[in-house]
């Protein structure tokens, strides 16, 4: 669909794990299609996801092992069924009833076996059309895909072990090991390749379904990639590793809003100057590959590509860590000249400086606003956002509108939280102009901004709270990724109230 960012719109943050259904989490099928149309009939634009690259064990989206492939548990098995690569027997104990909340650990016990199933369904078939299509999706892929599927197969093979214990002929890719293991698992790297292949048949129907309903979605691509993935393996010269491929220095942040000693994050740097001798082209791989797949994309922390925060791979915390110069609006430009357009969001959160605003500006890229960090000392109020401004209730990082509101509450007797407590009792003052209620009220006075796009999570649509949270930065486990939506929830009147006021501040 055509991309105009000059029209004033809005949209939805769900990721395709929270959508409603069986089997552990949410997928590219009949509950995705819904939704979309449900956005439709709401008069919103935009369907925002986090990251659909395979997800970790702890269902993090963010630590990846692929940065280039798709979630093989986002595959539905009902659209499988269809496809002729499952029967109707396979999938009947598993496509009725709803899990309350994602378990990418169910999810893979329930689902790998029926995908290794369709897999063997397709080698025994193999119509000539399919075939030819999986053929040419492989010969079109094989930029990424030849690395990931053989990587998946090899840690397969290592139970699931870092590449840094593999042995070192396969650690170091030395060429005799990875001839032999392309032979010997042939088998194991044709279903990833197969799998990967129906995840792209798939997201491309959602997409066009959504498109087609006026709806365009909004992907995200994180700045820093896993160190145990297909990526950093297959490219160790990209990144600032030793000679074991350990980092010699971890991506992070200093002290912020959400932590005290800064974030920690472990993902290993890149060595830009290498990156720039060869005109960027992983990257420009990357989002050639992710812009096949959303309409529009969020780059996190686009503060880094100006500078980064660079901390040693022994320290403790990311208190020892120091700022390096990153590629700068250089980077973008390489982008958008290999690409002919570059239609992304700059999350540029956190400490600005004018260098990254002017950046930003000069290449003509959004920033974006989130309504929760607007009411403190010198902050950006919401009638004052910029045009060029993606406008937010929250994110998944952030509480739930309703937790945020009643996280904080007055006599708590010390200035951290007497601060904060000024700053909700002006937000509710702000929301108050609005509506009675504080979350519908500052919901609609995100929708009241002069900011171009304005986009809630589904959670705060549903005025849900701190148990709804998707994630809370600086920690591991607990409810991160957890928050799935009730089946009965995205009502006709739901969708109606939201229509109403889409329509209300001229976002239709």
């Amino acid at each position: 669909m055509p991309i105009d960012l000059k029209r004033r719109g809005s949209g939805v943050l769900m990721h395709i794990s929270s959508l409603p259904g069986p089997v552990g989490l949410g997928d590219l099928g009949p509950s995705a299609h819904a939704f979309a149309s449900w956005l439709a009939q709401a008069g919103q634009r935009w369907w925002q996801t986090l990251p659909v690259n395979p997800m970790d064990s702890g269902g993090s989206p963010y630590q990846s092992p692929s940065a280039f492939a798709g979630e093989p548990l986002f595959i539905s098995l009902e659209r499988l069924g269809e496809d002729g690569w499952l029967e109707a027997g396979d999938i009947s104990d598993f496509v009725s009833g709803a899990a309350a909340q994602a378990d990418v650990n169910k999810a893979a016990a329930l689902r790998w076996p029926l995908l290794r199933k369709a897999w063997r369904i397709f080698q025994e078939l193999r119509p000539p059309a399919a075939a030819a299509a999986f053929d040419d999706f492989c010969a079109e892929q094989s930029v990424w895909l030849d690395d990931y599927a053989l990587f998946a197969a090899l840690k397969r093979d290592h139970q699931g072990r870092p590449w840094t214990q593999w042995e070192p002929a396969y650690r170091d890719r030395q060429a005799p090991a990875m001839e032999q293991a392309r032979r010997v698992h042939a088998d194991e790297i044709g279903l990833q390749r197969f799998l990967q292949w129906q995840f792209h048949r798939q997201w491309l129907a959602l997409k066009t379904a959504a498109n087609d309903n006026g709806i365009g979605l909004i992907g995200d691509v994180p700045i820093f990639v896993a160190q145990d993935s297909a990526d950093v393996w297959a490219a160790r010269e990209l990144f600032d590793l030793d000679d074991e491929g350990r980092p010699r220095h971890v991506a992070g942040v200093p002290p912020d809003y959400f932590s005290a000693e800064g974030q920690m994050w472990g993902n290993p740097l890149y060595r830009w100057d290498l990156h720039r001798a060869t005109a960027y082209r992983w990257w420009v791989a990357r989002f050639w590959r992710i812009l096949q797949l959303f309409d529009l994309v969020r780059v996190d922390h686009f503060i880094g590509f100006h500078r980064y925060w660079e901390i040693p791979g022994d320290a403790p915390s990311a208190l020892t860590g120091r700022y390096q110069p990153g590629p700068g609006a250089h980077f973008f430009e390489v982008l958008r000249d290999q690409l002919g357009s570059l239609p992304v969001i700059a999350e540029d959160l956190g400490v600005l400086t004018p260098e990254v605003t002017e950046m930003r500006r000069g290449l003509g890229i959004p920033g974006m606003q989130v309504i929760q960090f607007c009411f403190g000392d010198g902050a950006v109020e919401p009638q004052d956002y910029p045009e060029d401004t993606v406008a937010y209730t929250g994110t998944h990082d952030n509480d739930t509108m309703r937790g945020w509101i009643e996280s904080v509450r007055p006599g708590a007797g010390d200035g951290v939280h007497t601060s904060h407590e000024e700053e909700r009792r002006r937000a509710l003052a702000f929301g108050a102009r609005y509506d009675p209620d504080p979350v519908r009220g500052l919901i609609e006075g995100v929708w009241a901004t002069p900011a171009r796009l304005a986009i809630a999570p589904v959670q705060d649509l549903l005025n849900l709270g701190s148990e709804a949270r998707m994630n809370t930065p600086g920690t591991v486990g607990g409810r991160n990724w957890l928050f799935r939506v009730d089946p009965a929830a995205l009502t006709p009147d739901l969708a109606l109230g939201l229509l109403s006021l889409t329509q209300r501040h001229q976002r239709g």
